[in-house]
């Protein structure tokens, strides 16, 4: 079996995600490295609900230890475990728990359904953008207040620059 690599193609800025949590899910649900598997980490209240497809580049190693996540725009819920070839659109610049956690934006690669007419984070629109800040401003406020932090946007070469460092931190991790 060949490990998955993170770029599908650096130049068509594509990367490989796989789904950990469905747009909608209360379920916070992880990859288990060591296990290999999925594992539910923890139900969220409804209020909580995911308002985007969620995942991770395989092959990578954000700053809070984890592979780097991502934020899957589509028009309707992605199963948990299904592979997805994105476009990187932007970043989600986040901190959690004092560590950087940051979220790629990506869409599918082949989206017939818009004519692939999602280039970048301005096509989302400010309603889009305020509704993911607002979540991920607020995911915690039940159990630990004041443990997030949303810093802002990016756009594809600032989310193209953290993959690169995310896949040399898990290359020096593996060393």
């Amino acid at each position: 079996m060949t490990a998955l690599t993170p770029w599908t193609s650096q130049e068509d800025q594509t990367v490989n995600t796989i789904v950990e949590i469905s747009q909608g899910s209360q379920l916070k649900i992880e990859w288990d490295v060591k296990r290999e598997l999925f594992m539910l980490d923890r139900v969220e209240p409804g209020i909580f609900a995911k308002p985007v497809n969620y995942g991770y580049i395989p092959g990578t190693l954000d700053e809070d230890g984890d592979p780097l996540d991502t934020l899957i725009v589509s028009p309707e819920p992605i199963p948990m475990g299904v592979l997805v070839e994105g476009r990187v659109i932007g970043v989600l610049n986040f901190e959690d728990d004092g560590e950087m956690d940051h979220k790629v934006v990506v869409v599918p690669a082949d989206d017939r359904s818009t004519g692939d007419a999602i280039k970048n984070l301005d096509d989302l629109g400010e309603a889009w953008k305020n509704q993911v800040a607002h979540h991920f401003a607020h995911y915690k406020d039940l159990k630990k207040p004041g443990t997030t932090n949303v810093q802002g946007w990016g756009d594809t070469s600032a989310a193209e620059a953290i993959i690169q460092e995310c896949i040399q931190r898990a290359d020096e991790t593996v060393s």
